[in-house]
């Protein structure tokens, strides 16, 4: 309550007081019938004492007016302190809120700075790999331009020497002309000189005309024999020669641009643990944990004295990858039991089918084939876990795809089509466990599924020559096929299957007639054949060694090829005395 106020209420308790002692003196004004002058005074009195009690009463009212003015005026300064108090309070709380608020944008825009870097380091290692892309074929193409050059020099070089050689088949046929009419001049003679020593032959050996003439044809059929086969030798080792050294000319220029690991897959993968300690939590109570893993993965574990070191044995590689996996994550978890076995190696299995995809994708990414439909992602990574002779089937597929785009590009082919048909010539090899029958129709069915191009299928059947070769890429997936099974360390065989092989190509060359031995030798990609000489002639050796390699074709099953050496060796002896 304020002064104003409380003057206010002063003065109407005044104006009360004075209306009262007004009301009284009118009264003592008034003349009384029986009034008298002492009943004046007393009233006068008692006026007076209403005014003084009137005025204590105003005075107590003011001095309760004051203490209640105290007390609102403490009420008003606590509630004003507690309306400052609240107005600081919502003061330090807007001011966290937008402090926080603050806070976030600020973390925002770092985010964002972030995300914006990180955006335009992607963008500078893809323009890098562009870059270097770019480079790649520009490399290419500078090989190209100098093999356009040599192959230009070649041909000019050759067109000299073919000018050269025109001269002197000019100059050789004019000295043929020379030497006929030297020869029709001597054939007159010899006419002469043969109706002559004919008369005296008859004479000499009593023998007729028809028979003369018989005899001579046999023996200038004998010699033309000889002297044709001679000839085709001759003829054959130099387009032999020829055809040899262009072939080995673009083969080893593929075989020198490709630099490709030996795999060599085992049935047998080590885990290394950090202790021995979990050797027995592995096995568990009465063998549970160890039963329950060989179970469900598939796989042998071998836990033996050797320290930290466990042995997962199978002849599936992707047995072994998955139980490899599935037992690093028990040890990385520490929780041994079935129960988290079975979860680890469901999680495992799941975690596999993605890996084998994506290392599907990635191979045909790496091959440049961007165009292969994704289902077949799935297959193509799954040959990473299937053998053949121990040679990994996918690095071998790469390694053929390789090898037969570069000849293509050497050749002019479509060296795309002819990577295309070698990553996928073993396709079926993928499944071909699992459904059975031949990897070749497995893989047409595939293919065919996935709408591959014809020269796709070619190359599964014809590099089994279950069809014959309808495409010059296709020739060049065959071909190179045979060079990655046939260099040294792609592939093994058991002892058992090696020695009958070997038992059986000697066997074959045996079977000849005239041949004294034979002796197979570098693995069997070479056999060594002895001829005896009084039944076989330098000719029939050169006839001999045809066939035994063509019976060798029919008759036995090989990778690469095998070289055939017939050895005819006559030796006269005589002595001094």
């Amino acid at each position: 309550m304020t002064s104003e106020t409380l003057l206010i209420i002063f003065s109407i308790v005044l104006l009360f007081g004075a209306f009262l002692v007004f009301i009284l003196l009118r009264r003592g004004k008034t003349p009384s019938p029986v009034g008298s002058v002492p009943d004046l005074e007393e009233k006068r009195k008692e006026a007076l004492e209403v005014v003084a009690r009137a005025k204590e009463e105003a005075q107590e009212i003011l001095k309760k007016a004051q203490e209640e003015y105290k007390e609102l005026r403490l009420s008003a300064e606590r509630e004003a302190e507690k309306i400052v108090r609240l107005a600081q309070e919502e003061a330090d709380r807007l001011r966290s809120i937008l402090k926080e608020e603050t806070e976030r944008i600020r973390q925002d825009m770092e985010k964002k700075s972030r995300e914006m870097e990180d955006y335009i380091t992607e963008r500078k290692q893809e323009i890098q790999k562009l870059e270097q892309a770019l480079h790649h074929k520009e490399t290419n193409l500078e090989r190209r331009v100098q093999a356009l050059e040599r192959r230009e020099e070649d041909l000019y070089r050759r067109e000299r020497e073919i000018r050269e050689m025109e001269r002197q088949i000019d100059q050789a046929q004019r000295a043929i002309q020379a030497k006929l009419k030297e020869l029709e001049e001597r054939e007159k003679e010899i006419e002469s000189l043969k109706h002559r020593e004919l008369f005296e032959l008859q004479r000499i050996a009593n023998m007729t005309l028809e028979e003369a003439r018989a005899e001579l044809l046999k023996r200038v059929e004998e010699e033309a024999r000889i002297e044709i086969v001679r000839l085709m030798k001759r003829i054959e080792e130099e387009a032999t020669e020829r055809a040899e050294f262009e072939a080995k000319k673009i083969i080893t220029t593929a075989v020198q641009r490709l630099s490709s690991e030996i795999a060599i897959n085992y049935t047998t993968t080590t885990v290394e643990l950090p202790s021995n300690e979990f050797k027995g939590r592995i096995i568990g109570r009465e063998g549970r944990n160890i039963r329950t893993f060989e179970l469900l993965t598939g796989v042998d574990l071998i836990i033996d004295d050797t320290p930290d070191i466990v042995t997962i044995s199978s002849f599936d590689p992707m047995r072994r990858e998955l139980a490899k996996d599935a037992i690093e994550k028990l040890i990385q978890d520490g929780r041994i039991h079935p129960a988290r076995i079975e979860e680890v190696v469901a999680e495992v299995k799941k975690e596999m089918d993605e890996k084998i995809r994506k290392m599907g994708e990635e191979t045909c990414m790496e091959l440049g084939l961007y165009d292969i439909n994704p289902g077949l992602y799935y297959y193509i990574g799954k040959l990473y876990y299937r053998t053949s002779y121990s040679q990994n089937v996918l690095l071998h597929s790469k390694e053929v795809a390789y090898i037969a785009g570069m000849m293509a590009e050497e050749l002019g082919l479509d060296a795309k089509m002819a990577r295309r048909a070698g990553l996928l010539h073993d396709v079926g090899k993928a499944v071909s466990h699992e459904l059975g029958g031949s990897h070749t129709d497995i893989g047409i069915e595939l293919c065919r599924r996935y709408v591959e191009p014809d020269p796709v299928l070619n190359a599964i059947k014809a590099h089994h020559n279950e069809e014959p070769v309808r495409y010059p890429e296709v020739a060049l997936v065959c071909a190179a096929d045979a060079l990655s099974a046939a260099r040294p360390g792609a592939r093994r065989e058991s002892l058992e299957a090696y020695l009958k092989r070997l038992e059986k190509l000697e066997e074959i060359v045996k079977s000849f007639r005239g041949v004294q031995n034979a002796y197979a030798v570098q693995a069997g990609r070479e056999v060594r054949v002895i001829v005896s000489p009084e039944e076989i002639s330098d000719e029939e050796a050169y006839i001999l060694s045809k066939n035994i390699a063509r019976k060798i074709e029919e008759e036995m099953q090989f990778p690469g090829q095998i070289k055939v050496v017939v050895i005819r060796e006559t030796r006269h002896v005589e002595y001094a005395k």
